[in-house]
C-alpha cells in the first residue's frame, strides 16, 4: 500500500508540475502577445498623429500668454491626444492621452496630472517594453521631450530615478519636478518614477 501510495503522491507531484509550467508558458506567450499588441497600437496612432507646426515662430505661444489654460487635443479612434513624448536614448516616439484609466494605457501613455505649460505635467504607462517598461535603464542628463499638439515643444533632462509604493500618489505629485514619467515594476508592488526638470536652452540664457 505504501508503495503504491508513493507511486500516486508522484504521479499528481507531476502533474501539478506540468500543469506549472504550461501555466508559466502560457503567461510568457501572452505577455509577449500583449507587449506586441501595446506596439502596433501605438504605432497605429503615431502614424496618425501629427503635432501643428506653429505659424509664426516669433509669435508669442498661447501658452505662454495663458499658463492655465487647457492643452489642444486631436482625437483619433474615439480617445484625445495631448502629445508626442520623445525619449531619444530609448528610442521611443509616444502618443500621451488626455486622460487616464487602465484601458486606455493599454494604448499609449497617459497624462495622470498636472500640465506642460504649468511646469507640473505627470505621464503615466504600463511597463510594456515598447512604453515605459525601460525607464529604469534612463540616466541623469538623459533627454526627455514633449510635444503638444500645437507644435510647441517643451525639453527636459532626467534628474533622477526613483522607486515609489504602489500607494505613494501624493509623493508622486510632490516635488518641484517639471516632468514626471511613471511605470510599475515587474511585480506591480512599486513605481519606477523618472524626475525630469526643464532644460536650458540658448533662449533659456
Amino acid at each position: 500500500m505504501n508503495w503504491m501510495g508513493s507511486r500516486k503522491t508522484g504521479a499528481v507531484l507531476i502533474g501539478i508540475g506540468i500543469f506549472l509550467i504550461v501555466a508559466a508558458l502560457t503567461l510568457v506567450g501572452y505577455n509577449i502577445w500583449d507587449d506586441h499588441r501595446a506596439q502596433t497600437a501605438v504605432d497605429s496612432v503615431i502614424e496618425q498623429l501629427s503635432p501643428e507646426t506653429p505659424d509664426d515662430s516669433a509669435a508669442i505661444p498661447d501658452y505662454l500668454l495663458d499658463p492655465t489654460r487647457d492643452m489642444p487635443t486631436v482625437e483619433i479612434d474615439g480617445y484625445r491626444y495631448i502629445g508626442v513624448l520623445s525619449v531619444p536614448s530609448l528610442e521611443l516616439e509616444l502618443p500621451v492621452m488626455e486622460t487616464w484609466d487602465y484601458e486606455r494605457m493599454k494604448i499609449s501613455p497617459c497624462r495622470y496630472s498636472g500640465t506642460a505649460y504649468l511646469n507640473n505635467l505627470v505621464i503615466c504607462a504600463h511597463n510594456y517594453a515598447s512604453h515605459f517598461g525601460r525607464l529604469k535603464n534612463l540616466s541623469p542628463g538623459d533627454t526627455v521631450i514633449f510635444t503638444d499638439m500645437d507644435g510647441n515643444l517643451f525639453s527636459y533632462e532626467v534628474s533622477q530615478i526613483e522607486t515609489l509604493s504602489g500607494t505613494a500618489i501624493s509623493e508622486m505629485q510632490s516635488g518641484n519636478w517639471d516632468l514626471t514619467l511613471f511605470t510599475c515594476t515587474i511585480s506591480g508592488q512599486a513605481r519606477v518614477t523618472v524626475r525630469c526638470k526643464k532644460a536650458i536652452t540658448t533662449d533659456d540664457k
